[in-house]
């Protein structure tokens, strides 16, 4: 069967699959896209994306720099230099690359970690401080859209959450028995405005949405405004910190600082934070309906992984905004079909007219279930970190500005002692901590034994991308249709891992960390500081 005729069948089932098909089996690659986020497939919020062109200058010492120019890097650095600090904001790529272009945009006060969970791992009072931290986040949120009268689509919502079996509702009782012990506001409710049927659910008010790029931009204008530098195109590779100061060393030169934040979603290098978290890819599809019967709340069940739902305009459109079946990152053998199974289950709930646009991003979960901001494990104190939000980035990207603006003006803040990223004690989060490494320590070893031996590189066959080994070296092999392969060492640069393909994004993905590189081993995100070495 030639590739046209698999394509026509293929697009009688399923519009997301059919894509993934072209990209993959048609050799389009990377450079096709002209992305401007760290993945293949184009998101919702991309045409938004604006270019900086700020340089480093000379022999300039800052107060702060902020590594990372996503919600959680831009946040961070506005606040500083608001606050009268000198600041630089360097990011590798540009504005918005990594989570923040990929994210579904869901501002809540409640999260992944429910609060009964939180009750019991850290006790009644840390789990009020816990609800009072998302609070603070949509304040902090919604000051900086007041303040600055920022056009983000930003809208507060109410959310539902719907227990679709039996299993799902004892689940979402403890939710709401959670709730009550600490005081915060959910109700349950006999009706629904999803078309998904459900046994009970729950109203929570007070949540919000919006788009994150138009607010990550107007928020780095603000930056700008009040005499901030942000350089894109520079690339973070080491730093030491040395008495008074920090040294950082990028891609385009030495820089001089107090102190650094790392907001790049998982520190770079090597760091006890990449043993208590770990990378997950979660996807998302955007799609219009033929009934016009779109939502208003934000909606969310109670699968394992759970989908979650929320209505956007973006350009004059209308679209529902549906994401799930996460995994962990390097851990599916076919990423395109999650995109599949993604739209296969909303076609059975909603009326689609068609689907606009699919595509990935990635996050952290902690071990513990509570995020880590704060400072960085093994730093003299001069360096900082924001990572492990699970599914609430944009809050917790939020709530990383005023923690970590009040630390480095060394101003006491209520949060950061529960945040703390040396909190970590293996007794609240045991399980999953022995869990994810087990699964790190496999794939660091099984991937060396069960890689495919071949005589050629040539054995890779156009539409195929590989791991093999061959004259006694591992390599990442991918052949595009026309026959011109793209050779790298397989061995990610971070902890010596073998990269796995993802042909949803057209990225070889380290299942052990997260570090993500294209076709032609850039790298597309940390905690690696280097590509994957290319062979010509």
């Amino acid at each position: 069967m030639c590739n046209s005729q698999l394509l026509k069948i293929l697009k009688g089932n399923n519009q997301i699959f059919c894509e993934v098909f072209i990209c993959y089996t048609l050799g389009i690659h990377q450079s096709y896209f002209d992305m401007f986020r760290d993945g293949a497939r184009k998101s919702l919020w991309q045409s938004a994306v604006k270019k900086y062109e700020g340089s480093l200058g000379s022999s300039q010492r800052y107060d702060v720099v902020i590594v990372g120019a996503g919600l959680t890097g831009i946040s961070t650095a506005y606040r500083l230099q608001d606050q009268g600090l000198k600041c630089l904001l360097i990011e590798a790529n540009n504005i918005g690359f990594g989570t923040t272009g990929g994210t579904t945009a869901h501002l809540n006060d409640f999260f992944d970690t429910s609060f009964e969970e939180a009750i019991n791992k850290f006790g009644l009072e840390n789990a009020r401080l816990f609800a009072e931290a998302g609070k603070e986040a949509m304040q902090v949120f919604a000051a900086n859209v007041s303040l600055h009268n920022i056009d983000c689509d930003f809208q507060r919502k109410d959310a539902e959450l719907f227990a679709i079996d039996d299993d799902q509702v004892k689940e979402l009782a403890k939710i709401f028995e959670g709730a009550q012990k600490i005081g915060y506001e959910m109700k349950y409710t006999e009706h629904t405005q999803f078309p998904i049927p459900s046994k009970k659910a729950l109203l929570i008010p007070g949540q919000a949405q919006f788009h994150p790029l138009k607010y990550i931009n107007a928020l780095a204008e603000e930056f700008l405004k009040t005499g901030g530098t942000f350089v894109e195109n520079c690339l973070y590779e080491s730093h030491k910190e040395t008495g008074d100061e920090v040294l950082l060393y990028t891609s385009q030169g030495k820089i001089r600082s107090s102190h650094v934040v790392f907001a790049t979603h998982t520190p770079p290098g090597i760091s006890l934070l990449h043993f208590t978290t770990a990378p997950y890819r979660s996807y998302a599809i955007a799609f219009t309906l033929k009934n016009g019967d779109y939502p208003h709340t934000l909606g969310y069940d109670l699968h394992d992984p759970y989908h979650y739902y929320r209505t956007h305009i973006v350009d004059g459109k209308k679209m529902i905004i549906a994401g799930g079946e996460d995994h962990k990152t390097g851990h599916t053998d076919d990423a395109g079909a999650c995109f599949a199974r993604l739209e296969n289950y909303c076609r059975n709930f909603f009326d689609i007219d068609r689907v606009h646009y699919a595509w990935s991003s990635q996050y952290f979960e902690p071990a513990d279930g509570l995020p880590s901001i704060g400072i960085l494990p093994s730093s003299s104190g001069r360096a900082f970190v924001a990572t492990g939000f699970r599914g609430n980035g944009m809050t917790f990207g939020t709530l990383s500005s005023a923690i970590l603006t009040d630390m480095i003006m060394q101003r006491p803040n209520r949060f950061a002692k529960l945040f703390d990223p040396n909190r970590f004690k293996p007794t609240a989060g045991f399980t999953t901590f022995i869990k994810e490494n087990a699964s790190v320590i496999k794939d660091m070893i099984g991937d060396k034994i069960t890689m495919d031996r071949i005589s050629s590189l040539a054995d890779v066959q156009p539409g195929e991308a590989k791991v093999v080994r061959h004259e006694g070296a591992a390599y990442a092999i991918y052949a595009e249709s026309s026959g011109q392969r793209h050779v790298l060492k397989s061995t990610c640069p971070h902890a010596k891992c073998e990269v796995r393909w993802n042909n949803a994004e057209l990225s070889w993905d380290c299942p052990c960390h997260g570090s993500r590189f294209n076709v032609n081993g850039k790298m597309l995100c940390g905690p690696s500081t280097k590509g994957l070495e290319r062979l010509e």
